[in-house]
């Protein structure tokens, strides 16, 4: 049998914690940063890690082979 690869992409953008949840970055903080689109205050909040929702932790949990 052939060893059972890891998610690439997956490996590069989650994180697990001490406590076994997954880290991940918000989405849309990459472009249009304007003040005409985004406020300063969406692009702060954007900033800050989040923890993966319970009901995604067993996709992801397939993709990182944990």
């Amino acid at each position: 049998m052939p060893k059972v690869k890891t998610n690439s992409g997956a490996k590069k953008r989650f994180k697990a914690t001490a406590t076994g949840q997954l880290k991940r970055k918000h989405a849309y903080k990459r472009h249009c940063l304007n003040a005409q689109k985004k406020s300063t205050k969406q692009k702060r909040n954007l900033t800050h890690s989040a923890l993966v929702h319970k009901a995604d932790l067993p996709k992801m949990c397939k993709l990182l082979k944990k």
